[in-house]
């Protein structure tokens, strides 16, 4: 397999990344095989790829990481989405080198101010402002606890206030 080194800096990324993300491959700051699926997991400043057999299988931008959680007994980070789509789940093996650590920081790059929402009965919300990394542009996000649906009494509208008060407080309208 044939590296290539991007920038002074950079780590290596393999030839087959940089051809499934062309230009955007000169942006990488981590990339991780995959044990299970064999993908590369690709950190760059705005994104996450996932990239298997030269084509791009996972393209996420950071403010719609919800939550990364790494096992050091499995070497396996899982990745949660903010819009609940299915779990990413890799397998890094025994040296997942830089990538956990950018994950964090990215994810954490992007979160301007959040807080928490009791909905009462142990139930709970957060809602978040974010930055979108790739353009710099600031969204709300609403994030339900485990049980909690919007459909709920009184949910949307007490997750709307809080994340009025927010988005107010960062000079969104």
């Amino acid at each position: 397999m044939k590296f290539g080194r991007l920038g002074r800096r950079g780590p290596e990324v393999p030839s087959e990344v940089t051809t499934a993300l062309g230009e955007r491959a000169t942006d990488v700051l981590s990339v991780v095989r995959d044990a299970r699926s064999t993908a590369y997991i690709v950190a760059t400043r705005t994104h996450v790829y996932a990239v298997r057999d030269s084509s791009v299988v996972l393209d996420r931008q950071w403010h719609m990481v919800d939550t990364g959680t790494w096992d050091d007994a499995t070497a396996r980070l899982t990745v949660n989405w903010v819009d609940k789509a299915p779990a990413s789940v890799w397998e890094l093996g025994a040296d997942p080198g830089t990538f956990p650590q950018v994950l964090r920081e990215r994810v954490q790059a992007t979160v301007v101010l959040s807080d928490e929402v009791d909905l009462g009965d142990k139930r709970r919300a957060r809602v978040v402002v974010r930055k979108d990394l790739a353009n710099g542009a600031l969204m709300g996000q609403t994030i339900l606890g485990r049980g909690v649906r919007s459909t709920d009494p009184g949910v949307r509208e007490e997750t709307r206030a809080a994340l009025d008060r927010l988005r107010e407080q960062v000079g969104l309208d």
